[in-house]
């Protein structure tokens, strides 16, 4: 399997200045007054209370990093300097890790969630990333495999591949984690984080997400071995490897995730 990988999660909440900003509401408009307007008629129409894309706001963006010198988990977190969000900050500086690197990109349904929102975030925000966006203009070799086209490798949807493109057919990361022999998902779900996010809990958040892209780590390390990137023997050295990597780390979330892979 080539180096370096790039593995990466988000998580979100909802954009609530800028739905203000799209239904003229008067600035002394509160946020919990923006979010009950826009629950409400969610509601009456018969719409989930999950937000349209361009209006999710990302609180972090959490990453496993392999290359041939080890593995790193690491996220960038909006931390929200005197009140004030850094988003569009930890946007660019994730798509800055993929402009120096330029990684194999995996997720777990990233080309139908995470990417489409850090395209519409970065947008706003001013982001610029020319690698990421590359179709072949300025390196030839892009125009075969870049990270955009749904069908090249380069940035690998694990979710989609696995389920040939067929929406109806895609399986939960949750599950097939755990059906591999993983731990799957520890302390919270993704319909809870704006919950999570409210009452502070933005630390519980960021290690949530971690969880998450390791999850998403060791389901592209099995998809390895089943592709040929790995031989089994590989494979096994790897897994020991991420095991004795997280047993080294003092976090809780660490030690519960280690606790609970049997």
């Amino acid at each position: 399997m080539a180096w370096p990988v790039l593995v990466f999660d988000i998580e979100s909440i909802p954009d609530l200045p800028g739905l203000k900003l799209l239904r003229g509401l008067p600035p002394s408009t509160s946020d919990d007054e923006v979010y009950a307007i826009e629950m409400a008629e969610r509601k009456e129409a018969g719409k989930s209370d999950f937000m349209p894309l361009h209006l999710q706001r990302i609180l972090v963006i959490s990453c496993v990093f392999r290359n041939a010198e080890g593995l790193k988990v690491h996220s960038f977190v909006d931390r929200e300097a005197d009140g004030t969000s850094q988003e569009g900050k930890i946007i660019q500086a994730f798509f800055n890790s993929i402009e120096k690197h330029v990684p194999q990109l995996v997720s777990w349904n990233g080309g139908g969630f995470d990417l489409p929102v850090l395209h519409y975030r970065g947008l706003r925000h001013g982001v610029v990333a020319n690698k990421y966006w590359d179709l072949g203009e300025d390196d030839r070799e892009f125009k075969w495999n870049n990270y955009i086209s749904r069908y090249h490798m380069r940035h690998l949807d694990l979710m989609d591949l696995l389920a040939m493109y067929q929406p109806r057919a895609s399986a939960p990361l949750d599950a097939m984690a755990k059906l591999c022999g993983f731990p799957g998902k520890l302390g919270m779900d993704g319909s809870q984080v704006y919950s999570a996010y409210r009452d502070g809990k933005l630390e519980d958040i960021r290690r949530y997400c971690e969880t998450d892209v390791m999850n998403t780590y060791l389901v592209y390390c099995r998809f390895q071995m089943m592709r040929g990137g790995f031989t089994e023997a590989e494979y096994e050295r790897e897994i020991a490897y991420v095991k004795e990597t997280l047993a080294g780390n003092a976090e809780p979330h660490w030690q519960e995730y280690m606790s609970a892979w049997v």
